[in-house]
C-alpha cells in the first residue's frame, strides 16, 4: 500500500478540495480582501501536497507531475508579464488599462485581479515544483539498503 493510512487518505478527500477552493477565492478576490496571489498561491500548492503526501507519488504521478509544475510556473509568469506590457497602452508598463468597477465587487480593480491569477499560478507552481523536486533528491541520496526497504514495501 502506497501512501499513508486508510485514515489519512479520507481526511484528505474531504479537505483537499476545501483548500484548493479556498486558495483560489484567495487569489481571484485579493484585490478586495487581505490576500492575493502569493498567499493564495501558498495556500494551493499546500493543498496539492498534502494529496501527494497522503496518498503517494505512484498515484498522483499521471496529473502532478514535475513537468506539469513547471509548465504551470511558465505561464503564470507569461500571465503576469503580458499584464504588465499591456500596461504600454496605457503610456506606461504595468498601467492599469481596464476600467475600474464599482469599488468592492470582483471586477473593481481592472488588471490587478489578473496579475493576482498570474502570481497565484506561478508561486502554486513553483512550490509544488520544488516539493517534487526535494522529494526526487531526498529519494535519490537514499542509500541502496533503504531503496532496496522502499522497493520492498512499495510491492
Amino acid at each position: 500500500m502506497q501512501g499513508m493510512s486508510l485514515i489519512v487518505k479520507n481526511i484528505t478527500r474531504l479537505v483537499a478540495g476545501f483548500i484548493i477552493l479556498f486558495g483560489a477565492y484567495i487569489v481571484l478576490y485579493g484585490h478586495v480582501t487581505p490576500g492575493g496571489g502569493f498567499t493564495g498561491g501558498v495556500i494551493l500548492a499546500s493543498g496539492l501536497v498534502l494529496v501527494v503526501l497522503a496518498f503517494g507519488k505512484g498515484f498522483t504521478r499521471n496529473v502532478l507531475t514535475h513537468e506539469t509544475a513547471k509548465v504551470a510556473d511558465s505561464m503564470g509568469a507569461m500571465l503576469f508579464l503580458l499584464v504588465a506590457v499591456l500596461g504600454f497602452a496605457g503610456g506606461v508598463f504595468f498601467t492599469n488599462v481596464l476600467s475600474p468597477g464599482t469599488v468592492g465587487h470582483f471586477v473593481s480593480a481592472g488588471t490587478i485581479p489578473i496579475a493576482n491569477v498570474g502570481i497565484g499560478v506561478k508561486v502554486s507552481a513553483g512550490l509544488f515544483g520544488a516539493f517534487l523536486a526535494l522529494a526526487a533528491f531526498r529519494r535519490s541520496t537514499a542509500s541502496a539498503q533503504e531503496r532496496a526497504d522502499a522497493l520492498q514495501s512499495d510491492i
